[in-house]
């Protein structure tokens, strides 16, 4: 039997919270706060004690997908970007750039939903960028 504990932050909101995630065969299979984080200080709200069930879900995507003829086929980053890049473009200058809206995510960190809105506005021209977590 292999357990061993991995420091990580809790991708569940902007907070930052350290946790150890408990590894055991190379399986996580729980949560456990990390004490004398200033985040958090060895609590964990109830997001953060179930941040590890999503990690082996047999419904996460683990490769990026397009659908091709009805279908959804997995595909590689560069044709998943390639795609995206091309229909943002078509869609901006077609419809203008406030025609495209983004919804930014609490499973993400701080820093990535700022790269986010800073996409929106300063490379796509639109300011309609939303958060799931906002109050």
């Amino acid at each position: 039997m292999d357990y061993k504990t991995v420091l990580t932050t809790c991708p569940y909101c902007g907070c930052g919270c350290s946790i150890y995630l408990e590894v055991l065969n190379g399986r996580v299979v729980g949560v456990i706060p990390a004490g004398g984080s200033q985040q958090n200080d060895g609590k964990l709200c109830i997001k953060g004690w179930n941040v590890h069930e999503f990690i082996h879900s047999a419904n996460r995507l683990t490769h990026p997908m397009l659908r091709k003829k009805g279908a959804l086929c997995q595909v590689s980053w560069d044709e998943a970007l390639d795609f995206v890049a091309a229909r943002l473009q078509k869609i901006k200058s077609s419809d203008g750039s406030d025609s495209i809206g983004f919804m930014a995510s609490a499973k993400m960190t701080n820093e990535e939903n700022y790269l986010l809105q800073k996409f929106a506005r300063a490379c796509v021209g639109t300011n309609n960028i939303d958060h799931c977590a906002r109050l």
